[in-house]
């Protein structure tokens, strides 16, 4: 399959083009979005345009121009795919943010990106505004003389002339958390949806078929809920399904499944866990489920083929570069554990020193060759950083794995302090300058404990200023870093220590302290 692969990506691209206008042009009444609220909608493809349409204009006039970060701070639900749309329609860069998100690192992540424009849901707008002065704000709920998101996606002409981009220019951002300093922001092309599609295709066991809807609970402000299903159901024309969980409910997600006919999913592995032990519904009509993240045992894939009818395909990427691995039934032998072989399209190697391939059974860094269309342009204004990403022809994932005999990779360990935790990549350094800005806390470490379901939980070592009461102390820090970083990075445990371990230059040792 590889061998006989060859890319067919337009010179001239944009995402909101292939993913809503043409689809408008030749069937604007097909179903492209249906929301599962309350209040459930129904989004054709034609009302999709006559939105993004509007929006874009409304930006435009409001002085969004190509170029510009249009922020999206909305839990799912189709506006969100209308904001991005609306932004590819200008030119602009879409940049999707998580509604969790404390004040802090919303903070970072708007002045870090120099947001142009902001579009937000009521529920968080109050804390969007004590950290922004960005120029247009569009929101959910209608304040004063301000034109609601609604209102501008009803405004504008019902047409507006798409900005001719090219397949390298920028088209979305989104910020992965680092482990040694600010969260960076990844920034892509257009044409790293088209990146996406070979894995899609394979892990959803030839997807679109007819009849075929898409469905995760993952959120869309990571690139796994928006890149893993939501805009490659667009482009492919298959009807998405859209709901927002407060907290996820393995029996409500199997309901939702089969009353809405889903048949392929993006279901993280902390999903898939929980789900084990809940009761499928007979009316699933599951074809393919697509998993990542972390390493599916052979109990999983067993439970996916016997009880869902179906396989669990798993794959491998990053933000930087995602989908370029994959393991999946009916195209190759599957071996529980390994990511499996790289994605046609996708040059993957494991390097050793000196960059030479290693041999079977040794461990070297996961390494993605360079140029890649899924591959990001760069980190937002991180020349240094993106250098050291991308050198000598090759994206380094600073993931470490083994390489069986037949090709496959096992993952082994990361070569860094991420922990991988309930399917978030999470980087402890806004951890740790979160529980610092507590008067008492003199020095903070974070690291992943190991655990069964969430594959690690988050844990905290703290130092104390001598004489601190510690009487109530851990939950108020555990509520300090949900303000001010986001509810998903809250150490599960917080640990008082006298000391941390250090180098002799005075860096923290984390993996001693893993």
């Amino acid at each position: 399959m590889r061998a006989g692969f060859a890319w067919d990506i337009p010179t001239r691209l944009n995402i909101a083009d292939v993913c809503c206008d043409r689809w408008a042009r030749t069937a604007p009444d097909q179903v492209a979005i249906r929301h599962i609220g309350p209040p459930d909608e129904v989004w054709t493809y034609g009302q999709l345009k006559v939105a993004s349409d509007s929006l874009a204009a409304v930006l435009a006039a409001r002085g969004v121009r190509r170029g510009d970060r249009v922020a999206i701070l909305m839990a799912q639900n189709p506006r969100v795919l209308v904001a991005h749309l609306a932004a590819h329609k200008v030119g602009a860069v879409s940049l999707p943010l998580f509604t969790l998100f404390g004040e802090d690192a919303l903070r970072y992540r708007l002045a870090d990106s120099g947001a142009k424009a902001v579009i937000v849901e009521g529920a968080v707008e109050d804390k969007l505004r004590a950290v922004t002065d960005a120029p247009v704000i569009l929101s959910t709920t209608k304040r004063g003389a301000e034109m609601s998101l609604d209102d501008a996606m009803a405004q504008g002409p019902r047409a507006f002339r798409i900005a001719a981009t090219q397949a390298d220019d920028p088209a979305v951002m989104i910020y992965t958390s680092g482990t040694t300093g600010d969260p960076k922001g990844v920034l892509h092309a257009h044409r790293f949806l088209y990146g996406h599609l070979p894995c899609m295709e394979l892990s959803q066991a030839g997807f679109p078929q007819p009849g075929d809807v898409g469905w995760t609970p993952a959120d869309w402000a990571w690139i796994g809920g928006l890149m893993d299903m939501a805009l490659p159901c667009l482009f492919y024309g298959a009807p998405l399904i859209s709901h927002r969980f407060a907290k996820f409910d393995p029996d409500a997600a199997f309901a939702l499944m089969a009353c809405e006919g889903v048949s392929n999913s993006f279901l993280p592995p902390t999903a898939l866990r929980l789900m084990q032990q809940a009761r499928v519904p007979r009316t699933l009509r599951l074809r393919a489920v697509g998993s990542g993240g972390e390493a599916l045992g052979a109990d999983l894939l067993d439970w996916g083929r016997g009880t869902l009818g179906c396989p669990i395909n798993e794959f491998y990427g990053q933000t930087e570069a995602n989908l370029v691995v994959a393991a999946c039934d009916g195209v190759m032998d599957r071996t529980p554990g390994a990511m499996g072989l790289g994605v046609p399209g996708h040059e993957v190697a494991v390097l050793g020193p000196g960059d030479v391939p290693v041999a079977a059974g040794e461990v070297g860094e996961v390494c993605v060759h360079a140029p890649d269309p899924v591959m990001m342009l760069g980190y937002w204004n991180k020349p240094a950083a993106t250098a050291r990403k991308i050198r000598d022809g090759w994206l380094r994932t600073g993931d470490l794995a083994t390489l069986l005999a037949d090709g496959q990779m096992v993952f082994h360990s990361r070569d860094d302090d991420v922990i991988t935790s309930a399917g978030y990549r999470i980087g402890p350094v806004e951890i740790e300058q979160a529980l610092c800005t507590h008067p008492d806390v003199t020095l903070a470490a974070v690291v992943g404990q190991p655990d069964p379901v969430r594959t690690e939980v988050i844990v905290a070592h703290v130092v104390l200023r001598p004489g601190t009461d510690t009487t109530d102390l851990e939950e108020t820090l555990k509520q300090l870093v949900r303000t001010k970083a986001s509810a998903h990075m809250v150490p599960r445990r917080i640990i008082f220590a006298d000391s941390l371990p250090m180098t002799s230059t005075g860096k923290i040792l984390r993996r001693a302290l893993r």
